[in-house]
């Protein structure tokens, strides 16, 4: 093996500094995202009530905001429909019946650490419980992330369960967000799952291309490109405004790369309870070649009560939707149901 070359300095030989390669871009973005609620209310320009009950909800559930997606926000509205999802609110304190903390019997599904299985076929990995945003209504905001697996060696056994069951023909990454771990990671671990012989498809769950779009670069690319499982995307937007130029490129990169991209939102009050908002939103996805995949109804989780809209209102929504869009345009409009073995649609 040949040594470093040696370099005369006054002298005396050394050997030259080898310095670390700088963090991608978006990983330096992650660490800049804002985290103090009084700082998200100054960069927002909100008004002064808005600060002591944003620091009192964020007690329970902290502030993480990618400064991009704050970019893209009006100054001064608390109503501002990207502000609410993230901006911590008093309500959220209060003991609403019906809410719970794991409204989607995530507790009695998971198998072994960090390996959900609740439909047939597929097995969900919830791989971090790292964010690049805290969204409000978040139904794994009181999820036990702290006893998920952390290496590719505490997985055994979540892996051994899937290559033991051959039914299993589809792994699904979330958390969390499975984009926060790093690139080298992540085709390391979809290595040892394309190393099963039956399973055959790797969903991602992500919301870092609509909130965080730097996320998607060329060594993401290059691990979804390389495995032999067929790879799928899901995306979360809610809002046409998340779709910036940005957001648009990005998405642009992975569907050119051959990646099949879905859609899911929630249906969030204040947000985009209204049909020309999604009816935007979904003319925007199609046009950016993701096909608008679930329109969801709220999990009923604790401190999420102020986001509920009414199943009739969801109804008469997606109604709408079938007047003024084509069908593949329309969302199926779902509920997840603890215990059931697949996704309720709505008045189905």
């Amino acid at each position: 093996m040949n040594e470093s070359p040696i370099i005369a300095k006054g002298g005396r030989s050394v050997r030259p500094e080898i310095r670390p390669a700088p963090p991608p871009r978006w990983q330096r973005l992650l660490k800049e995202a804002v985290r103090d609620p009084l700082e998200l209310c100054r960069i927002l320009q909100l008004p002064t009530w808005c600060q002591a009950a944003a620091v009192r909800a964020a007690r329970d559930f902290p502030v993480f905001a990618p400064r991009g997606y704050l970019g893209l926000m009006r100054r001064g509205d608390p109503g501002d429909p990207l502000l609410r999802q993230v901006l911590p609110l008093a309500v959220e304190l209060n003991d609403t019946p019906g809410f719970t903390a794991d409204p989607v019997g995530d507790g009695p599904a998971m198998r072994s650490p960090g390996l959900l299985h609740k439909y047939a076929g597929r097995a969900l990995l919830v791989l971090t419980g790292a964010c690049a945003i805290h969204c409000r209504y978040c139904f794994r905001r009181h999820f036990p992330y702290d006893e998920a697996p952390r290496s590719l060696a505490a997985w055994e056994p979540a892996i051994e369960h899937i290559a033991a069951d051959d039914s299993l023909d589809e792994v699904i990454l979330s958390g969390g967000d499975p984009l926060t771990l790093r690139d080298e990671s992540l085709a390391r671990f979809v290595e040892r799952l394309a190393a099963i012989g039956h399973v055959k498809r790797l969903r991602v769950h992500s919301r870092l291309p609509i909130v965080l779009p730097e996320r998607v670069c060329d060594d993401l690319l290059a691990w979804l490109r390389g495995t032999r499982l067929t790879p799928m995307m899901v995306v979360h937007a809610n809002h046409p405004a998340e779709l910036s130029p940005h957001v648009e490129a990005a998405l642009g990169r992975l569907a050119d790369a051959g990646v099949p991209l879905l859609n899911q939102s929630v249906l969030l009050a204040g947000v985009n309870d209204d049909a020309d908002v999604l009816t935007e939103l979904c003319r925007r996805l199609v046009d950016l070649r993701v096909f608008p995949y679930y329109l969801h109804q709220l999990d009923r989780v604790r401190g999420a009560a102020h986001f509920e809209v009414s199943e009739a209102i969801g109804h008469g929504l997606i109604a709408e939707l079938r007047r003024r869009l084509p069908g593949y345009a329309v969302p199926r409009y779902v509920r997840e149901v603890a215990g059931e073995s697949h996704k309720i649609v709505v008045g189905g």
